[in-house]
């Protein structure tokens, strides 16, 4: 197996699925990360492991749709719409069980849209450590006031999501998270889903823009926001 190869597991009492990938050299430090809308697709595992591989630590991919991937807007939108946040909620915590039977001493949780607002919901109700969500808030769902461990969110200020991850959204956001270590970065230039350095499932950036309004690739935001949430977890699990 290639040391890239995620392996298929399963956790939990009800059988919750999940991609795993090891770390390289036996850290004790593990990291959640949660899909976007879409599902468990490339883009999700290509962050898993770049976030194994830059600071060693071994990551698990929960697979929240059982094996499904939403091939465009009105299939995710229905995917996500009938997801169960509280059994995900749920599912989110036993992997960080897993990971912590798997030899983890700290569990992060990171994760993008739908999966960046679980990670505030786990951040408040599942046994982590620390949490970074990315352009994700169900204010409904989570009282982010409640968080009590590190937090780093990231949010584009041209993001139109309104109500979930847009400018107001964040600031929002920023207003709850009040503790020491607790922090939200807004982007210029660039809105939702600006860490995605492909624009699966489009066949272009230019396609993306055009049905759901999101702007282009911006390399030099994503490398400083990545940079920014590897010391973040280097700092608070390793």
């Amino acid at each position: 197996m290639s040391s890239d190869a995620f392996a298929q597991i399963t956790f939990g009492a009800d059988g919750a699925q999940g991609h795993f990938l090891d770390a390289p050299s036996g850290s004790s430090a593990a990291v959640i990360v949660l899909q976007e809308w879409w599902g468990v697709n490339e883009t999700i595992k290509t962050h898993a492991r770049k976030l194994r591989d830059d600071i060693g630590v071994a990551v698990l991919v929960p697979d929240l749709y059982r094996g499904s991937v939403g091939v465009d807007v009105e299939e995710a939108h229905h995917l996500m719409s009938n997801l169960d946040w509280t059994l995900a909620t749920k599912e989110i915590g036993e992997a960080a069980e897993e990971l912590r039977k798997r030899g983890a001493n700290k569990v992060g949780v990171i994760g993008f849209c739908m999966g960046g607002a679980l990670t505030l919901i786990a951040g408040e109700k599942a046994p982590v450590d620390a949490i970074a969500p990315f352009y994700g808030y169900n204010a409904g769902a989570c009282d982010a006031s409640a968080i009590a461990i590190p937090v780093q969110g990231h949010f584009g200020e041209k993001d139109n999501l309104t109500g979930f991850s847009d400018p107001e959204t964040a600031k929002q956001l920023k207003e709850k998270l009040t503790r020491e270590n607790q922090e939200i970065f807004t982007y210029p230039d660039v809105g939702h889903a600006f860490m995605n350095s492909v624009p699966d499932p489009y066949p272009d950036f230019e396609s993306r823009e055009r049905v759901q309004g999101f702007p282009p690739l911006n390399e030099a935001t994503v490398a400083l926001a990545w940079g920014r949430v590897e010391a973040f977890f280097r700092a608070h699990l390793l």
